[in-house]
């Protein structure tokens, strides 16, 4: 792709520019159309293209930062003198090593040529499947299609160098009536793998259910959480713990707890930017091959990811989890995945006797890392179970939660999964039944 010709040329312009003793580039450009709708109608189609160059210059062992949208070769110049010229007037980071080597970087196609090359007509075509779908049952709809590709490169002074074109589709919807909401979401690098039929069709048959909720009072509950509830919660979780530079400041749930079982023998969790059904650049923003990294392997603590810096401080290497450059969270996962079980959405129904089944979470804080306490609300469909049936749809109610122990109570997990957009990149993840579930509030709708 041209794109990818002109990130490779400013990664090597601010390479051969530089007087910096070590100095590191990330370009990127992003491609990115998008149709959105509300009311039943589509009111918007845009398309938006930019670049950008971000720079980080080493001097002895002080660290500048600058960056810019313009890649033509005096910006690129100037934001390495900018860059150059912060680091001399900061102060030394003692901790700080290098920046990486070079390492071999094994390639994956994340391109669909029919996602970079999707008309707004195609994605017009697709919203109105969707809204003829819901609106004969006076529903209304509400979200947005959109389609793209992004180009990010990484390079530095040692020799490290890397360029991927990763291609991105994704429809967020959600489905109303007077008493009801549904969602509905999708992410692919296909735009035509995204099924608009059957998330229409599940939107519409929630919605209808969800009408005229009852209220139900806060306690301790049975859960069967869905795949965007789950991928919400992990995401936080690997947040709150799975990154190195939150065990060696003292912040994660992980410290002084390796090999030993913190969560349910049912949950393993793990990194990989090579698994097929996720979707994630193969290298980090250091430009360092990802790892696969096993957090949690049948509910044992098992290790964390690293940065260059991280990895440095305890003499280890990089996993491959860099985040651009400057940035106070250190290294954290973008290709979360969690093992599958041996249940169905229909074994967890049957097997509760008295619980709630909770279609999403919403407004989602975390409210204490070392203790992932998690705060939030339930939407989009929140129903009572009983006696192994779906009874009745109820009010939304606001849940005060640690992660941690939520999944040391699993009880059953789906073989199905479903890859997710969450806070953290894309997750792959499982219906999940957990009991105890402490909601603490109700709502009034």
């Amino acid at each position: 792709m041209i794109d990818k010709e002109r990130i490779r040329e400013a990664l090597k312009t601010a390479i051969n520019y530089s007087t910096a003793d070590q100095l590191e580039v990330i370009a990127s450009s992003r491609n990115i159309a998008l149709t959105r709708f509300s009311n039943n109608y589509i009111h918007q189609n845009v398309a938006e293209t930019n670049m950008s160059i971000s720079i980080r210059a080493v001097v002895g062992k002080r660290l500048g930062y600058a960056s810019t949208n313009r890649l033509d070769k005096d910006s690129i110049e100037n934001v390495v003198d900018k860059a150059i010229e912060n680091a001399v007037h900061r102060p030394p980071d003692l901790d700080f090593v290098s920046l990486p080597e070079p390492k071999q970087i094994a390639e994956r196609d994340l391109i669909a040529r029919s996602t970079i090359e999707y008309t707004p007509k195609e994605r017009a075509a697709d919203v109105l499947k969707f809204i003829n779908i819901v609106s004969p049952h006076n529903l209304v709809a509400a979200g947005a299609f959109s389609t793209g590709y992004s180009t990010i490169g990484v390079a530095n002074s040692l020799g490290v160098s890397a360029v991927e074109v990763i291609s991105e589709a994704e429809l967020k919807a959600v489905v109303m009536s007077d008493t009801s909401s549904a969602y509905a979401s999708a992410i692919s690098t296909s735009a035509s793998s995204i099924d608009i039929e059957r998330l229409a069709t599940t939107a519409k048959e929630t919605a209808i259910a969800a009408q005229n909720p009852i209220e139900l009072a806060p306690g301790r509950y049975t859960v069967v959480l869905s795949p965007d509830a789950v991928a919400d919660m992990i995401s936080f979780m690997a947040f709150a713990g799975f990154g190195a530079l939150s065990l060696q400041e003292g912040r994660s749930f992980m410290k002084d707890r390796f090999g030993e079982k913190i969560l349910s023998p049912l949950v393993s969790i793990w990194d990989n930017a090579f698994d097929p059904n996720t979707i994630g650049l193969t290298f980090d923003f250091e430009g360092v091959p990802k790892q696969k990294i096993v957090f949690i392997e049948n509910g044992v603590a098992k290790g964390v990811c690293y940065d260059s810096y991280t990895a440095n401080k305890e003499g280890k290497e990089s996993t491959g989890h860099a985040l651009p450059a400057p940035n106070t969270y250190g290294p954290l996962p973008l290709n979360l995945v969690m093992a599958a079980g041996d249940s169905s959405l229909d074994d967890m129904i049957k097997s509760c006797e008295r619980g709630i089944l909770v279609s999403r979470f919403h407004y989602t804080n975390l409210e204490d890392p070392i203790k992932t306490i998690l705060t939030g609300m339930t939407r989009d469909g929140t129903f009572l179970i009983e006696d192994g049936e779906i009874k009745t749809p109820i009010k939304n109610l606001r849940f005060t939660q640690s992660i941690i122990d939520a999944l040391s109570r699993v009880e059953l997990i789906s073989r199905d999964r479903i890859l997710k957009d969450a806070i953290l990149g894309a997750v792959f993840v499982p219906w999940v039944k957990i009991s105890e579930f402490n909601f603490t509030g109700a709502t009034q709708f």
